[in-house]
């Protein structure tokens, strides 16, 4: 009844009602159609799509700050332990020397990585520095295999070296980590990896925004001997007086043994106090990144709002202006 009023009154008055304000009080007069969804940044953005993203946003900044204080809480407990474990291998180190310029022919590299991701490149890090070694020392009359200890470590490099993949151990943190956990685990690989050197690559802690990759070196008792009897890497070994020599390699295996626990103790505690670091460090970076873009949003959002209610004002005083004239 409204526009068939309007077509009237614009027949009896041609001269003041122009086309224009017809279609802008049908536009006020017709109900609109359902806002469509249109790509972020548009124009003709709606108020509905910006809430909605705003509402994500939110969202997710609320799940990567309980992220930041769970990884904190984890990394508070773990650091003792790491402290107190480097006490153990370094012994070893002085008595046995840091080799990992030796040369041998049966090379066994145990990366160790996380399970869970969201974690900077701490992961990638790990299997960058066991691919170069793997390529430094590769060569026709050597073998190189790998020990994985980690998921994302797996699935890395199960792509392009899955055939020289010995044993991939998963789910190693599920529980906390102690000594005797980590000393069976140790045994297993001594009993089911032939070796001449195991090399153990890991992320040495040093602050929740570093950590440094580290190659750590066990020799075989063979190697060891061979060493320490050449009085060349191992000679602080060699210096010591025992009563029998037949003792010395009966000893020597035993030390290796223990040697190689305590190091991968050491290896996985620091390797789980860098990702619990590198954690924080990402949903900490990733909550302020959130609030950034939450910002940015909220200001789409009030521009769009008010550029909405001006258009309507602007067709609502069109519409009354041509009735009245």
């Amino acid at each position: 009844m409204a526009m068939s009023a309007l077509r009237r009154e614009a027949k009896r008055f041609p001269q003041l009602m122009s086309p224009a304000p017809i279609a802008a009080l049908r536009s006020t007069l017709v109900p609109k159609p359902a806002e469509e969804s249109v790509p972020f940044g548009a124009r003709s953005i709606s108020t509905q799509v910006v809430r909605n993203r705003m509402k994500s946003v939110k969202n997710i900044q609320k799940i990567t700050k309980a992220m930041k204080m769970v990884a904190a809480s984890k990394l508070r407990a773990i650091q003792s332990k790491t402290e107190n474990s480097r006490g153990l291998w370094q012994p070893f180190t002085a008595l046995f020397g840091d080799t990992p310029a030796i040369d041998v022919k049966k090379n066994v590299v145990i990366t160790i990585s996380s399970d869970k991701g969201l974690c900077g490149g701490i992961n990638s890090t790990s299997v960058k520095t066991s691919k170069a070694f793997q390529k430094y020392s590769s060569s026709p009359d050597k073998e190189n295999k790998y020990i994985i200890l980690g998921e994302k470590a797996k699935a890395q490099l199960i792509r392009d070296s899955k055939k020289d993949i010995e044993i991939i151990i998963t789910e190693l943190q599920k529980n906390p980590l102690n000594y005797t956990q980590v000393s069976v685990l140790a045994d297993d690989i001594l009993k089911n990896v032939e070796y001449d050197a195991l090399r153990i690559v890991f992320n040495k802690f040093q602050s929740v925004v570093s950590f440094i990759p580290t190659l750590a070196t066990v020799l075989s008792p063979e190697v060891a001997e061979n060493e320490a009897q050449a009085e060349g890497k191992l000679a602080a070994f060699d210096s010591y007086e025992l009563d029998d020599d037949a003792y010395k390699s009966e000893i020597l295996p035993n030390l290796i043994e223990f040697q190689f626990s305590c190091v991968l103790f050491n290896a996985v505690l620091e390797n789980a106090c860098s990702e619990q670091g590198a954690r924080m460090s990402a949903m900490d970076s990733s909550s302020r990144n959130a609030g950034e873009m939450l910002d940015r949003l909220t200001l789409t959002y009030n521009r769009t709002r008010q550029a909405s209610i001006t258009t309507e004002l602007t067709e609502i005083i069109s519409g009354a202006s041509a009735l009245e004239g």
